[in-house]
């Protein structure tokens, strides 16, 4: 979306830059594990959560890309270089098998689709930076070709429902089967404690070419729920009609709404038989959310909002609980953990180390309990304690510690 940015030169003085890229590419725009498992192995465990996103992806490749994108932060701009590739192989996948021949001919191109996923070129804005990557905020792309005299493309950001929303809108055409031209023509914050629309001080008009952009859709799900589109500054972007649950689940926990919610309704479909098998189980789980009951443990209400990790070793099924609170800054408490049945594993943790750099001190900690494995499957876990505590991971690389 055209927009005239000010940035400052190094003497002080503003300078005035137009970008446009966003999703048209103009600018603008304790308990859990990776599996470390043999690639063969990786498959059986991805096959075993088909039927939980049947409905949002009808074919393996899809199945693939909304796969690689759970649990991708800030819709890639805080992505490791693992998910990065993953999304990336995924999309040349689908790009190359190909979706529906002329996208642009297709009335499923059009409605309004939810950004996923996005490349961080050199020529992202500042505009872009800020409102892409955040995950609280909801991103659209609002497409309408047909039955009107004024087809639109428009992007949206919503900051949350009580807040409003920044619109940016651009007259669009059908340049080929592919492409769509675009033009951005006006922009508005709608503030819900507003009664009337602010406009967004972006002098469209003066932008000449630099409001003007193109949007190559390379691949169309034949379902209409998947599009992969590239900018004209080389942007790719991958957006969605339906989601799968798990990503549901993951934009209530980051807008810290409904959380509860989601997790009931994912948990109904559990896709693993056996949880708490460790073929399963293990690798390195990180912690998203928690809910902590009054009585819960004074180490785990302390760490609950401390980035930590689970680490669930695949010989034994021995737990090293981590917690970093500072760079070399650590606590990493140790737990003894057995299958007591298909969905239930004792814990019983058997001390901690305060690491300060190379410097270990030892704390004496421990307690019994168990956790009940609510849900998992190759990306997500969700567990209660024997207190009542709901916990919800991300499975991570061993090598991300």
């Amino acid at each position: 979306m055209g927009m005239a940015i000010q940035h400052l030169q190094r003497d002080g003085r503003p300078h005035s830059r137009s970008s446009n890229e966003f999703c048209g590419d103009r600018s603008w725009s304790v308990g859990s594990a990776v599996l470390t498992l043999q690639r063969h192995q990786r498959v059986k465990v991805v096959a075993m959560v088909a039927p939980a996103r049947q409905q949002v992806a009808e074919n393996s490749g899809e199945a693939a890309l909304v796969e690689a994108l759970i649990g991708v932060q800030g819709r890639g701009w805080a992505a490791s270089s693992r998910q990065l590739q993953d999304v990336a192989e995924a999309v040349s996948a689908l790009e190359a098998a190909g979706g529906v021949p002329d996208p642009t001919g297709s009335t499923m191109i059009e409605g309004r689709w939810q950004l996923m996923y996005t490349t961080r070129p050199g020529t992202a804005s500042p505009i872009q930076r800020t409102f892409v990557g955040v995950d609280a905020f909801s991103v659209f792309q609002e497409i309408v070709l047909r039955g009107t005299d004024d087809p639109r493309v428009n992007n949206i950001v919503r900051f949350s429902e009580k807040i409003g929303e920044l619109k940016v809108e651009a007259a669009a055409s059908v340049d080929s089967g592919k492409r769509i031209l675009f033009r951005f023509d006006k922009a508005a914050f709608s503030f819900k404690f507003l009664p009337f629309k602010v406009p967004y001080p972006v002098p469209f008009k003066l932008l000449g070419d630099e409001a003007k952009g193109w949007l190559d859709t390379t691949y169309l799900s034949p379902q209409g729920n998947i599009r992969i589109s590239k900018g004209n500054k080389g942007t790719t972007f991958v957006l969605q009609k339906d989601v799968d649950p798990r990503q549901r689940l993951l934009r209530a926990i980051a807008i810290n709404n409904n959380v509860e919610k989601e997790i009931d309704e994912l948990i109904k479909n559990n896709p693993t038989k056996a949880p708490t098998d460790l073929s399963i189980l293990a690798g390195k789980w990180r912690l998203l959310w928690s809910s902590q009951t009054p009585d819960a443990n004074w180490l785990q209400k302390a760490t609950s909002n401390i980035p930590n990790w689970q680490i669930v070793k695949p010989e034994t099924g021995r737990l090293e609980n981590l917690v970093r609170f500072l760079p070399g800054v650590r606590l990493r408490a140790k737990a003894r953990s057995e299958a007591v049945s298909e969905t239930r594993r004792s814990v019983n943790i058997e001390g901690a180390d305060l690491e300060l750099g190379s410097f270990k001190f030892p704390l004496k900690i421990s307690a019994e309990g168990y956790t009940d494995i609510l849900y998992i499957d190759s990306k997500m876990r969700i567990a209660r304690g024997n207190k009542g505590s709901v916990f919800v991971h991300i499975r991570e690389p061993e090598s991300d510690e």
